[in-house]
C-alpha cells in the first residue's frame, strides 16, 4: 500500500470526502456529486469486490492495516489522517475509521438484472433509506437475484442505504423500471410471474405460492403504510399474503420482504 498522509482539513485532494451529507446524492440533486460512499472495513471490502470503480480512500492508519490483503494491487489514492481531521472533513465523527468513494457505473438493464435470477424483488414507493438498505441485505442473504425499482423508491446508493445494507446494495444487481406499471411486462416476457404482496382477503397464502408458480417469480412490495398502489395490484398476475393472526394486518417492509424471500427464494 502507498499511503498518503495529511492533516490539512483544507487539502483539495480530499474534496470527494467533504460534506458527506450531500456528496453522495445524484448529480441532479442539490450538492450532489453522484458518488457512492462505503463506510467501515466490511463495506469497503465489498465495494472493492464490486463493479463500482473505487476513486479514493480516507481513513486512520489502523483500518488500512486491517484491509491490507484487499488493498494489495488497488491503485487508488489512499489518504491517512487522524480521526479528528477526518471528522472535520466529512462533517461529523465517523467511528468506523475508513471511507471509500466510487463512481456510479452505467445502470443495468432489466434483462441484465434478471438474467440469472429465479426470484427478483420489485419495489414501489419504498422511500425510507434504511428500509431499502435492509431489504437489499435480506435479498443478498436469502438468494434473491435482483431488485427492480418503481417510481417513488429512494436511491439505493445513498450513503445510509449502503451502510444499512452492509454493502450488499453493491452486490445485488438492481435497476429502475422506466414505465410503471407497464414495465412489469418486461419481466413477464422473461418468464416471470408477478406476485403482489398485500394483506387483502382472498390473496394466495404465501406458503402455497410455490405450488401455483413453480417457475420464475417477481415478488412485488409497496411502501410501508400505504402498500402497493391500485395500479400495481391490478397489473400483478396474482396477490399473495403472509398469514397472520387476527389483529395484525401488516409488517415492516424489510421484514415482510425477508419472509417472502426466505419462503420463495431460499427454501425454493
Amino acid at each position: 500500500m502507498h499511503l498518503l498522509h495529511t492533516e490539512d482539513t483544507d487539502d483539495p485532494r480530499l474534496e470527494d470526502f467533504r460534506d458527506l451529507s450531500t456528496a453522495d446524492r445524484r448529480p441532479d440533486r442539490p450538492g450532489g456529486k453522484g458518488l457512492v460512499i462505503a463506510e467501515g472495513t466490511v463495506v469497503v471490502q465489498r465495494m472493492i469486490a464490486s463493479r463500482y470503480p473505487v476513486r479514493a480512500m480516507l481513513g486512520i492508519e489502523r483500518r488500512y492495516r486491517e484491509l491490507s490483503a484487499e488493498l494489495a494491487g488497488l491503485d487508488v489514492p489512499m489518504y491517512v489522517t487522524s480521526a479528528e481531521t477526518m471528522a472535520a472533513v466529512v462533517g461529523f465523527h465517523l467511528n468506523r475509521g475508513i471511507l471509500a468513494v466510487a463512481d456510479r457505473p452505467v445502470p443495468l438493464t432489466v434483462e441484465q438484472v434478471a438474467a440469472d435470477a429465479e426470484v427478483v424483488a420489485v419495489l414501489e414507493g419504498v422511500g425510507d433509506h434504511e428500509n431499502l438498505g435492509a431489504l437489499f441485505r435480506n435479498a443478498a442473504a436469502l438468494g434473491v437475484g435482483g431488485v427492480l425499482l418503481a417510481p417513488g423508491c429512494s436511491d439505493p446508493l445513498y450513503r445510509r442505504s449502503v451502510r444499512v445494507s452492509m454493502g450488499h446494495v453493491l452486490r445485488v444487481p438492481f435497476t429502475r423500471l422506466e414505465t410503471w406499471p407497464k414495465g412489469l411486462d418486461q419481466l413477464r416476457s422473461l418468464g416471470f410471474t408477478v406476485a403482489a404482496f398485500t394483506p387483502r382477503p382472498g390473496s394466495v397464502s404465501l406458503p402455497s405460492l410455490r405450488e401455483r408458480v413453480p417457475g420464475r417469480v417477481a415478488l412485488m412490495f409497496g411502501a410501508e403504510g400505504p402498500g402497493l398502489s391500485e395500479e400495481a395490484l391490478a397489473a400483478a398476475d396474482l396477490a399473495v399474503r403472509i398469514p397472520m393472526p387476527p389483529g395484525v394486518d401488516s409488517l415492516n417492509i424489510a421484514t415482510a420482504a425477508a419472509i417472502g424471500f426466505y419462503e420463495i427464494a431460499s427454501r425454493g
